[in-house]
């Protein structure tokens, strides 16, 4: 049950999801097939471009060394950062999507905050194959004055983001957090079990109905025990590397 109840709580979106579904089979049941006809042609198209975009950015991320992005995209690189994070987001190609597995590796090798928003708003508003269409359809004049007005915006938005956001106040990377503690866990999906603190209690600890970490040192025989608590935890929320 507890299992059950994690599991629900790990997956509360799509559960959201799947009860929509659910409510418009019951009281729209005319719309329920084209629903789920959309829904799976996106899916088929996530599945067709994720798994690239997933394998390059683990190339990036392996083979660039992170000064080479600290450089091009850090909170030090001023005006050139930005100006190289727009011409990425420019001639990028696929959907807005596929840029935030890209933006997050860009951001734990250390890209600032103000140039990930300007990838992530010019891949959503202004790539060039975009504008191409768009001055097909409307007019290149129309297009000039909106590509102006949108970059301001753009660089405008970088800015102001990153005077109210800082890196602290992201998600912690888990691989970042392995190289400097061999052992952590998110107590945000504790379900309050207390099952790692009775197996490893010099290394667990339970705070409010939630589990914690209270001792990175490793002894003899440590690894053993919290290895136990890694593969009972119903949550799987416990991270070990020793």
């Amino acid at each position: 049950m507890t299992f059950l109840k994690s599991q629900l709580k790990n997956n509360r979106f799509l559960m959201i999801v799947i009860l929509a579904y659910v409510a418009v089979g019951i009281f729209s049941p005319d719309k329920f097939l084209p629903s789920l006809g959309n829904t799976w042609y996106y899916v088929k198209e996530m599945l067709m471009i994720m798994p690239v975009i997933l394998l390059l950015t683990s190339l990036i991320s392996a083979w660039v060394p992170k000064e080479t992005i600290e450089n091009a995209f850090g909170k030090n690189s001023g005006i050139k950062g930005s100006l190289f994070a727009f011409l990425l987001g420019s001639f990028s190609a696929g959907p807005i999507y596929a840029a935030f597995p890209v933006c997050k590796m860009l951001l734990s090798k250390g890209a600032s905050i103000a140039n990930i928003v300007i990838i992530l708003s010019t891949w959503a508003v202004i790539k060039i194959p975009m504008l191409i269409t768009e001055s097909k359809f409307l007019g290149p004049e129309f297009m000039v004055v909106r590509w102006i007005l949108t970059t301001l915006a753009i660089f405008l938005m970088g800015y102001i983001t990153s005077r109210f956001v800082k890196p602290e106040d992201l998600p912690a990377d888990d691989e970042a957090a392995a190289l400097v503690d061999p052992l952590s866990l998110n107590p945000d999906y504790c379900v309050g079990c207390g099952l790692c603190a009775k197996i490893a209690p010099s290394h667990f600890k339970m705070v409010d109905k939630k589990a914690t970490v209270i001792s990175q040192t490793l002894s003899s025989g440590d690894g053993l025990a919290i290895k136990d608590a890694v593969a009972k935890c119903p949550s799987q929320i416990i991270r070990f590397h020793p």
